[in-house]
């Protein structure tokens, strides 16, 4: 049954935009918290965060996190069906802990339709953005929801040994990925996404890891994007950058590639210190590969070191893992590299810090999305 599923989510997900959804397209009128929330009409989302965070009254014992819900489109309207297990929708959730202390790299993975019972997706006027149950057997619940104005996340694996519950304020209000939210994937027609982060939350809460709880605070990043569109055919992955840098800048950059490991299109936005967004053209910035890492467990080659440069906004960087091995190795999609980084600037001194996620890198990885 759970194969099943997984072949269901991949097929929704790799399908070209059909009739009956929605096309990501200019004039969304954004308003929050109502695009907090989920967006039934488009065929797929995400709420993605992540962060760094300290444990307190350990200086120096850090942790990285990383929480993603899914939401899969299987038909836009939901199924005449006499069953409590028909749904319109999969909810597909991902979530990751590294010990930057010890470098040990946790993650989980869950997969159940939205149904009352396994899973699901809130609507506005309610706390909750998206919930699931815990891998079987574990009696656990992850969940997003919102806090005031901030945001709960929380997820639990008893097998993997991790859990954790976050409370996120944000530092800034949302930030627009692109002119008006849409984020264009190709120079093609048709292959965009309405996008727009949280580039700065202030995080506190609770991290288990092999059984011992540490209470922390640090810093988050929050993503959202929905649209109906797939990859383009000529794309097979990214590299996906989002930094929170030590002058009080954020930079967010994509790069998607092509079968043949080259840059096809990339966007990016910088943030200033005020909380302003620049938005990014491929001509606008650079990134270049210093260094390269392979996975004993799948063979797959990824780059490791980088060098990010936005001459319009003075910025050369030095980027580096702060852990070589943060690659996410499941059974319900392809394996990929996603995990906290380090920024160092032209004199390698600190410069900020942030995640990194690497797609479609390794033999059969090529992402459905």
């Amino acid at each position: 049954m759970r194969s099943r599923l997984l072949a269901l989510a991949l097929a929704a997900l790799s399908a070209p935009a059909s009739d009956g959804w929605i096309p990501a397209g200019p004039g969304h009128a954004w308003s929050f918290p109502r695009d907090h929330y989920s967006h039934p009409g488009y065929r797929n989302e995400w709420w993605y965060y992540s962060g760094i965070v300290e444990a307190e009254g350990a200086p120096g014992r850090r942790f990285a996190y990383d929480l993603t819900f899914f939401r899969v489109g299987l038909s836009p309207r939901r199924p005449v069906l006499d069953s409590s297990f028909a749904a319109s929708d999969l909810l597909l959730a991902h979530a990751a802990c590294t010990d930057l202390d010890t470098g040990e790299h946790r993650f989980s993975e869950v997969l159940y339709r939205a149904v009352p019972l396994l899973a699901g997706f809130g609507s506005p006027g309610e706390p909750l953005l998206a919930w699931s149950l815990g891998p079987p057997g574990t009696g656990e619940t992850w969940q997003a929801r919102t806090e005031g104005d901030g945001f709960r996340v929380s997820m639990g694996d008893r097998g993997k040994g991790i859990s954790f519950d976050l409370h996120l304020a944000p530092e800034r209000p949302p930030i627009l990925e692109g002119p008006g939210g849409l984020s264009r994937k190709s120079d093609r027609e048709g292959f965009a996404s309405l996008y727009y982060s949280v580039t700065r939350l202030a995080t506190r809460g609770t991290l288990v890891v092999g059984g011992r709880s540490f209470a922390v605070r640090g810093e988050s990043w929050m993503d959202r994007e929905f649209g109906s569109s797939a990859l383009a055919p000529d794309e097979a992955g990214w590299d996906w950058f989002a930094l929170r840098l030590g002058d009080g800048r954020d930079l967010m950059l994509y790069v998607l590639r092509g079968r043949n490991g080259v840059a096809r299109f990339a966007h990016g936005t910088v943030v200033d210190a005020a909380g302003r967004p620049r938005w990014l053209g491929e001509s606008d910035f650079r990134v270049r590969t210093t260094r390269r890492w392979k996975s004993e467990a799948t063979g797959a080659d990824y780059p490791a070191g980088w060098e990010l440069e936005v001459p319009s906004a003075h910025l050369f960087l030095r980027v580096e893992p702060w852990v070589p091995d943060q690659e996410n190795r499941g059974v319900r999609g392809p394996d990929y590299w996603e995990g906290a980084v380090r920024a160092y600037d032209a004199q390698g001194g600190a410069a900020g810090e942030g995640f990194v996620e690497l797609v479609g890198y390794g033999l059969g990885n090529r992402p459905p999305i």
